[in-house]
């Protein structure tokens, strides 16, 4: 077992149907609220931005690439801007997102489909030089349902599907990749199974990659989100290097 030095991610989502915080910042001064939140989430500890257009989980809508565009390059310039120094990565799985972002200042990318969901994505990151976060789904779409998957064994099916899209990203010349195992709806509408992810996350060092996780605030944590965030917040640090994160202050802070 190692000990890493757990970094923080805090979550910008500029959507109207995001799970937790959908249309956050509807109504609030549009780019210059998204620039002030993300100005505190750094004052509370948080190294990496990750700002997306488009919701991903159970209930969410498509949303069409000129919308998506419209959404966050806009943001990602503006917090570039704010914040020379911080870590922006755009939540997004189209690669024309990712290509008009890197350009705007993003410098990672985190795709939930892990490179299934547009067949340019791997040339893209190739080309911009800057590392993608692949992340485990049970259905190979840009978003997921409640469906109730059951495994044999959880782990062993991540860290297969997960070896199997780091190797076809070095293939295509992604240099750094992180790994993320879904949690919650993306592995099953069964709560079990990510419990079980996070009782043995040291597995996935097996696959030689930095580990990114996300829990923050959902539905498998149950009534009190935001305290079983919190659980899973001191379960996991020291054994993941991101935490991808709603609430930076109280995760940084967590005791």
């Amino acid at each position: 077992m190692i000990s890493v030095n757990t970094e923080y991610m805090g979550i910008l989502n500029l959507t109207p149907d995001s799970f937790s915080d959908g249309g956050r910042f509807e109504g609030l001064g549009g780019v210059e609220s998204v620039v002030e939140v993300a100005k505190q989430m750094v004052k509370d500890g948080a190294l990496y931005l990750d700002i997306g257009g488009e919701s991903t989980g159970p209930g969410s809508k498509d949303v069409t690439l000129e919308e998506e565009l419209a959404r966050v390059i806009p943001a990602i310039r503006a917090v570039r801007a704010a914040l020379p120094n911080v870590r922006i990565s755009v939540d997004t799985w189209k690669s024309e997102v990712a290509r008009q972002a890197i350009e705007a200042g993003a410098n990672m990318v985190n795709d939930v489909t892990a490179g299934r969901g547009d067949a340019a994505m791997f040339s893209v990151l190739e080309a911009g030089g800057v590392p993608m976060v692949l992340m485990y789904s049970k259905q190979n779409s840009p978003r997921t349902d409640r469906e109730m998957v059951e495994y044999e064994d959880v782990m062993k099916t991540v860290k297969d599907f997960l070896r199997e899209r780091v190797a076809a990203a070095r293939a295509a010349g992604v240099k750094e990749v992180f790994v993320d195992p879904g949690m919650g709806a993306f592995v099953s509408g069964e709560s079990k199974y990510s419990f079980e992810i996070i009782e043995r996350i040291e597995e996935l060092r097996e696959l030689g990659c930095p580990i990114l996780v996300g829990t923050s605030r959902k539905g498998f944590l149950g009534d009190d989100k935001l305290g079983m965030t919190l659980w899973s917040t001191l379960q996991l640090r020291g054994k993941v290097d991101i935490l991808r994160v709603h609430d930076v202050f109280e995760n940084v802070t967590a005791e």
